[in-house]
């Protein structure tokens, strides 16, 4: 598949790597699993010579073993001894740079934490004292977002404050879904919507059904829903490693939320336990929720919903784990059978997402967001406001047309507009044919 839209991320590397020729340079690339880090990372950016380190879960010496091959495979060196301290290898990497400008990509970064955690520590201080001189690029990369915020941004950590670029990979956007249907001659509305539901523009995904040609819903379900899917463990492979032993009770509160118990309340009812910590850490810590307030709602307002900030993962709590006994049990075509039933419920949240997206990526309002009262009255879609232009935009989302009602969208609206006073309104009914043209 080819290289899609990454031209904002691609032009900081590109000036990551002119600015190395004068000292060493440090980039951090964040961004959840499957997002495409490692593509970025090994695109053709720089005319110098790049190394490739993945960390893997092994043994510190057999890593530079690894790694010591690598280095006399691309740098056309000759490493004699046996070299089994990553510390006598990146000093003698940062050595060779003030001779040779060469760009380094660590991958899994976090794992050095458990080859050996004082591999941080050693980069600091041999970083320190050679960046001066040396004209590297290290790119380091990390899929484990709670563990890469800490090692560079904990005032604790040796390598808060190293870093000169920070690239936090956000997955493709709802126009370049659309290029690559076009691009496949699959491009409609309808199959839009499916494939923005079932991939969220994770790069992973989106290559893998175009691989398989898989475009519209039925197929894609089909892939997902299949003996030796790759798509079956995805949820437990993602977010495992990063929930540790509390995995349980995080997996729990993402099911309720894949199944609209989108407040604290509801899901604190279900649980019978106080779960603030843990949406907060979801939040803050491991970015997979985000929490959402009506629009024009004070800063310190409690009225708030969570909802699955990736899209696949949603529609993995919503019915994978949670008919996880019908997985296991390999009642693939039954579970198929209730996928079909519910699907179209489920992805109707996700035509809203899809406009915001649309909305957001016209840059001409100041905040987007939704709109509803205490206890779910008045209830808008999508409030778009213009800060600028004194302009305010009000839509009705619905997977079918006919269920559309500007009279009942104008009612809703009538204690949000008194926050919006003096804003010229527009009202919009939005549904899926609506989507071309956007």
């Amino acid at each position: 598949m080819k290289f899609y839209n990454r031209d904002d991320e691609l032009n900081i590397l590109k000036r990551a790597d002119k600015l190395k020729n004068n000292h060493a340079i440090m980039t951090m690339i964040i961004g959840r699993r499957r997002v495409g880090k490692t593509t970025l990372a090994l695109q053709d950016f720089s005319s110098d010579k790049t190394l490739y380190f993945f960390v893997s879960k092994k043994n510190e010496a057999l890593l530079c073993e690894e790694f010591s091959e690598e280095i006399e495979s691309k740098l056309g060196v000759k490493l004699f001894g046996e070299i089994r301290k990553f510390e006598q290898l990146f000093e003698y990497l940062l050595e060779l740079g003030k001779k040779e400008p060469f760009t380094l990509v660590i991958d899994e970064f976090q794992e050095f934490y458990r080859v050996n955690s004082t591999i941080y520590s050693t980069i600091q201080k041999l970083w320190d004292l050679h960046k001066d001189e040396s004209k590297i690029h290290l790119i380091a990369c990390g899929s484990v977002y709670s563990l890469m915020k800490k090692i560079y941004e904990d005032k604790k950590e040796p390598l808060f404050g190293r870093i000169d670029f920070k690239i936090d990979l956000k997955p493709l956007k709802v126009s370049v879904l659309k290029e690559i249907l076009k691009d496949h001659n699959n491009y409609s509305p309808e199959n839009l919507l499916d494939f923005y539901v079932l991939t969220g523009g994770i790069a992973k995904y989106i290559e893998l059904f175009v691989l398989y040609e898989s475009f519209d819903a039925k197929s894609m379900i089909d892939e997902i829903i299949a003996p030796h899917s790759l798509f079956l463990e995805e949820g437990k492979n993602r977010l495992i490693e990063e929930f540790g032993k509390e995995y349980g009770t995080y997996f729990s509160i993402l099911s309720l939320i894949a199944s609209s118990k989108t407040s604290k309340t509801e899901i604190e009812s279900i649980l019978e336990k106080n779960i603030s910590g843990h949406l907060s850490r979801l939040e803050r810590d491991y970015n997979i929720i985000k929490s959402i307030k009506p629009m024009g709602a004070k800063e310190n307002a409690k009225v708030q919903k969570y909802e699955i900030v990736d899209n696949f993962l949603a529609f993995w709590f919503r019915f994978i784990y949670k008919y996880k006994s019908i997985v296991e049990a390999e009642g693939y075509e039954r579970l198929k059978r209730i996928i079909e039933r519910d699907f179209s419920t489920f992805k109707g949240r996700f035509l809203e997402k899809l406009f915001i997206e649309l909305l957001k990526e016209k840059q001409i309002y100041t905040s987007i967001g939704n709109y509803w009262e205490r206890g779910n009255k008045n209830e808008i879609d999508i409030v778009a406001v213009d800060e600028i232009e004194k302009k305010l935009l009000l839509c009705e989302v619905k997977l079918s047309a006919k269920r559309l009602s500007h009279d009942a969208l104008v009612l809703k609206s009538v204690n949000l507009l008194r926050k919006y006073e003096g804003y010229e309104v527009e009202y919009r009914l939005l549904s899926v044919e609506d989507i071309e043209g956007f």
